[in-house]
C-alpha cells in the first residue's frame, strides 16, 4: 500500500466454523502457488461492497486441518502473491474475562505466543530479518472495524490480549487461571504466527476474535464441549459476515500508505548484508520481500 494509487484487496481468513464468505461477485476460485508449501486451501477471489477481496478458509473447506497443521507460511505468502494489502483474521476463542461472554466479538491488540511446534518466520539462516511487533494490530483496520460493528449493533469491545496456546487440546483449569492472571482477554489456537508473518510480509492485520466459550476456569459453566463450541459459532457467522461487508464497504474508496507503517515494516528489518544472502533464500521471498530485496 505504499504506492497511492494501489487499491485495497481484502484478504479474509476465515477460521472455525467459517468456510465461505457470501455475497461476493465476480467470483473465480485459484490455487495460488508457494515456495513454502500448500496453502490451506484455494483462494477465493471476488467482490463486496466494491471492494476486491480474497477469502481463505484458514483449516480449508470441510475443516480438515487442525491448528497446528496449517501452513501459516503458505498461507500468508499466497495472500501477498495475490495482492491483498490488508488482512481479518476471523477466529473463534475462548473467554478469558466475565464480560466477555459467549457471542462476543473482540478487537485485540496485542498477543501472547504460547505455540511451540511451528514455523514462525519467512527469514532464517542465510537471511536474517527482524521486525517490530510491539503493536501487532493495524490500528487503521481496527478503526474501521470498530465502526463497521457498532453500525451493526454487534457490541464489538476493542482492546485486549489473545493467548494463543499449541492445542489441539483445550485447556487445563490451572492453565487458564494462570492465563487469567497474565491478564489475557481470549485464547485462540490460531493468530500466532499468522499476526508475525502478515507483518514480516508487510500486510496490514487485524483479528476479529469471536468467543465461542468461558474456557474452563468459568465455575457456572461446563468445561468446553466441541458441541457447545459449534452452537456459538453458527450463531457468529452470520454476524462475521455482515461485519465483513460493512468493513469491505469502508475501505471501498480508500488508497494510500498505512499510517502506522505496517506496510514498511521491512524497511529497516533485514540485517544481513546483501553479498551474504543466499540467492535460494532471497528467491523464495520474492513475494514476501522482494520490495526490500530487490
Amino acid at each position: 500500500m505504499a504506492d497511492p494509487t494501489t487499491p485495497v484487496r481484502l484478504g479474509v481468513i476465515g477460521g472455525s466454523g467459517l468456510y465461505e464468505i457470501e455475497g461476493l461477485s465476480e467470483t473465480e476460485r485459484i490455487d495460488v502457488r508457494s515456495p513454502f508449501g500448500n496453502p490451506s486451501d484455494s483462494l477465493l477471489f471476488g467482490r463486496l461492497a466494491g471492494t476486491e477481496m480474497v477469502f481463505l478458509p484458514r483449516h480449508g473447506r470441510g475443516h480438515p486441518l487442525p491448528p497446528g497443521a496449517v501452513n501459516y507460511r503458505a498461507n500468508i505468502d499466497a495472500l501477498k502473491r495475490a495482492g491483498v494489502t490488508d488482512i481479518v483474521s476471523l477466529s473463534a476463542v475462548g473467554s478469558l474475562r466475565e464480560d466477555l461472554a459467549p457471542g462476543s466479538f473482540v478487537l485485540v491488540d496485542q498477543f501472547i505466543d504460547r505455540t511451540v511446534a511451528r514455523e514462525k518466520s519467512f527469514f532464517g539462516a542465510g537471511l536474517a530479518a527482524h521486525v517490530s511487533m510491539a503493536e501487532p494490530v493495524c490500528p487503521r483496520l481496527g478503526d474501521h472495524l470498530l465502526a463497521a460493528g457498532e453500525s451493526l449493533g454487534l457490541g464489538i469491545v476493542r482492546g485486549g490480549t489473545y493467548l494463543a496456546m499449541e492445542g489441539p487440546q483445550f485447556s487445563t483449569v490451572a492453565e487458564s487461571e494462570l492465563y487469567r492472571r497474565w491478564g489475557c482477554s481470549v485464547i485462540g489456537m490460531t493468530n500466532m504466527p499468522e499476526a508475525k508473518l502478515a507483518r514480516e510480509a508487510e500486510i496490514c492485520y487485524a483479528t476479529v476474535a469471536m468467543v465461542t466459550d468461558y474456557d474452563c476456569w468459568h465455575p457456572d459453566h461446563a468445561a468446553v464441549t466441541v458441541d457447545a463450541i459449534v452452537r456459538t459459532l453458527q450463531e457468529n457467522a452470520a454476524a462475521a459476515r455482515r461485519l465483513v461487508a460493512a468493513l469491505a464497504e469502508a475501505l471501498a474508496a480508500e488508497r494510500g500508505p498505512c499510517p502506522a507503517g505496517c506496510d514498511r515494516a521491512l524497511e529497516n528489518a533485514v540485517i544481513t548484508a546483501p553479498d551474504a544472502r543466499d540467492p535460494a533464500m532471497v528467491k523464495r521471498l520474492d513475494a514476501v520481500a522482494g520490495r526490500v530485496l530487490g
